[in-house]
C-alpha cells in the first residue's frame, strides 16, 4: 500500500428522522445566543419555522441566498449579520444557502450550523466560492466548515423529484472525482464508493416513491459521504468545467454536474482504472460512464447542456476558460479534447464507448 495522509475534519453530525428537533440544543452547544437563519427566497417558510424553533436564540431570517453566491449578495449578508449582532449562522437549504453561510464565516469568527435539504454535500467541505464579474472563484479555508450538521431526511420528503435527482448526481460527481484525485487515499476511497452505492440505491427508490423515508435516508447518507470525501481531496476536470459553466454562463449548478458527469467519466476512463472499477462495483455495472448515462435516462434527468440554456456558440469560450487555468486531472486537458467533451454534453450524445479507449 502506498503512503498517504488522511486529514479528518472536526465537526459534529446529527443524523436521523426528526433530527431537526435537536436544533435548539445544538445551537446552545455551540455557545451561540444570536443565530441568524439563512435561506433562499423559495425556502423562507422553512427558515421562518427554524427561526421560530430557536425562540430568543434567533435574531431573524435572511432569505436571500442565491445560486453561485454572487459577491454582492455575500457582502449584503455579511453586513446584515454584523448589524444584527449575530454570533452564529444556521443555514437551512442546499448549496446556495450553505455557500452564503460560508461567505459570512470566512469574514468573521461565526460558526455555521448547517441543515441540508438537498444532496449537494457542500456542508461537509471547507470549499467556498463566489461569483464576480462573470467568473467563479473558489478556495479552501477551514473557517467555513460547519461546526455541526443536522441531517434530517424528513426535511427532504417534499424536495421535488427533479431537484432530488440532479442534486443526487451532483453528490455522485463529488465522489467520482474524489476517487481519481491526486491526493485520494484508501479511507476516502471507501467513503466515496459507499456514497455512490447509497445514492445509486436511493435515487431510483425515491423516484418510485418520493416520500419513502428509507430511500430519502439512503440519499442523504450518500450525500454526506460524497460531500465529506470532496472536502478531503482535491477537485479535477469535472469541477473545473462546472465552475466555468456556472460562474461564466450562469448554468444551474446541480443540473450542470448531472449533464457533464458521464462525459467526464468517459474522458478519464482509461487514465483512472481503479476509480472506474470502484464506481462500477458501487453501481453493479460493467462500465462507469455508460452506467451513469443509463441511470440519468432511467430517472428522467437532464442530459444536454442545451436544455440548461447553454449556447453552442459559447462552447469554444468555455473550453478556453477551462484550459486557461486547469485543475489537476488524471488525463491531460487540452482545448480540442475539452471542446469535444462539451460538444458531446451539449447535444446529449449517448455515451460513446470509443471515447473510453482514447
Amino acid at each position: 500500500m502506498k503512503s498517504f495522509i488522511f486529514e479528518g475534519s472536526p465537526g459534529r453530525v446529527v443524523f436521523g428522522p426528526n433530527a431537526v428537533d435537536d436544533l435548539p440544543r445544538e445551537v446552545e452547544q455551540l455557545g451561540a445566543t444570536r443565530a441568524l437563519v439563512l435561506s433562499t427566497p423559495q425556502q423562507v417558510a422553512l427558515g421562518t419555522d427554524i427561526s421560530g424553533s430557536l425562540g430568543d436564540r434567533s435574531v431573524g431570517v435572511y432569505p436571500h441566498a442565491a445560486m453561485h453566491v454572487p459577491f454582492e449578495t455575500a457582502e449584503r449578508a455579511i453586513d446584515e449579520a454584523t448589524r444584527l449582532g449575530a454570533d452564529c449562522v444556521v443555514a437551512a437549504g442546499g448549496g446556495s444557502t450553505i455557500g452564503l453561510a460560508k461567505a459570512i464565516a470566512l469574514h468573521s469568527a461565526m460558526p455555521i450550523l448547517a441543515i441540508p435539504t438537498t444532496y449537494a454535500g457542500s456542508e461537509m467541505t471547507p470549499i467556498y466560492g463566489f461569483t464576480r464579474d462573470g467568473r467563479k472563484t473558489t478556495g479552501r479555508d477551514h473557517r467555513v466548515l460547519p461546526k455541526t450538521v443536522i441531517y434530517d431526511p424528513c426535511l427532504t420528503l417534499d424536495l421535488p423529484k427533479t431537484m432530488s435527482i440532479t442534486s443526487g448526481f451532483n453528490a455522485i460527481a463529488h465522489a467520482t472525482e474524489a476517487l481519481y484525485a491526486e491526493n485520494a487515499n484508501p479511507i476516502t476511497n471507501l467513503m466515496a464508493e459507499e456514497g455512490i452505492a447509497a445514492l445509486a440505491r436511493g435515487l431510483p427508490g425515491m423516484k418510485a416513491a418520493p416520500r419513502n423515508l428509507d430511500s430519502r435516508s439512503d440519499c442523504l447518507y450518500g450525500a454526506w459521504l460524497c460531500g465529506a470525501v470532496l472536502g478531503r481531496t482535491n477537485m479535477a476536470l469535472h469541477h473545473k468545467l462546472c465552475h466555468v459553466l456556472g460562474g461564466s454562463f450562469n448554468l444551474p449548478h446541480a443540473e450542470t454536474h448531472t449533464v457533464l458527469l458521464p462525459h467526464v467519466l468517459a474522458y478519464n476512463y482509461v487514465a483512472a482504472p481503479e476509480a472506474m472499477s470502484r464506481i462500477e462495483r458501487a453501481m453493479s455495472a460493467s462500465n462507469a460512464a455508460s452506467a451513469i448515462f443509463q441511470l440519468l435516462r432511467e430517472l428522467g434527468a437532464p442530459t444536454t447542456l442545451e436544455e440548461l440554456g447553454m449556447k453552442r456558440i459559447d462552447l469554444g469560450r468555455a473550453a478556453s476558460l477551462v484550459v486557461e487555468s486547469p485543475y489537476y486531472n488524471p488525463r491531460p486537458v487540452t482545448y480540442d479534447e475539452v471542446l469535444a467533451l462539451l460538444d458531446d454534453a451539449f447535444i446529449g450524445r449517448s455515451y460513446p464507448p470509443e471515447r473510453s479507449k482514447l
